[in-house]
């Protein structure tokens, strides 16, 4: 988005995503926590990226059936899942690092881990009950 093009409006999303919005609250934490909370991040980016990659490698790699598109479907999905919620909990918990309130709840790992549950579950019967 070019600047001056971006909404007025700074709440909800936009401002749950504005980097300067999270770095000009509270006080400034010890700096390993920052940093460990950028790895954290970049680790789900790069689950993210993982997941959305082994979709694509379903769907060009194996035969066409319609079980292969939603796997590779649900796959990418869950990638693009992940992305999302990793900036999100990035800036929440440099929030809560930063006014001294608790870190936020990891709600995101019940829901990834019974689709990749899912996923496997489809998978194996792809392979093992053809």
């Amino acid at each position: 988005m070019p600047p001056g093009s971006e909404p007025e409006d700074r709440s909800g999303l936009f401002r749950r995503l504005d980097r300067e919005d999270v770095y000009g609250e509270g006080e400034e934490p010890d700096p390993r926590f920052t940093l460990a909370n950028e790895r954290t991040f970049l680790a789900w980016q790069r689950t993210a990226l993982a997941l959305m990659a082994a979709g694509v490698g379903i769907k060009a790699l194996t035969a066409h059936t319609a079980e292969r598109d939603v796997v590779a479907v649900v796959l990418v999905l869950l990638g693009l899942g992940c992305a999302i919620t990793a900036l999100l909990r990035w800036g929440a918990t440099e929030r809560a690092m930063r006014t001294g309130r608790p870190l936020p709840r990891f709600r995101a790992a019940f829901p990834l881990a019974v689709a990749l549950a899912a996923v496997a579950a489809l998978l194996a019967a792809m392979l093992f009950l053809r």
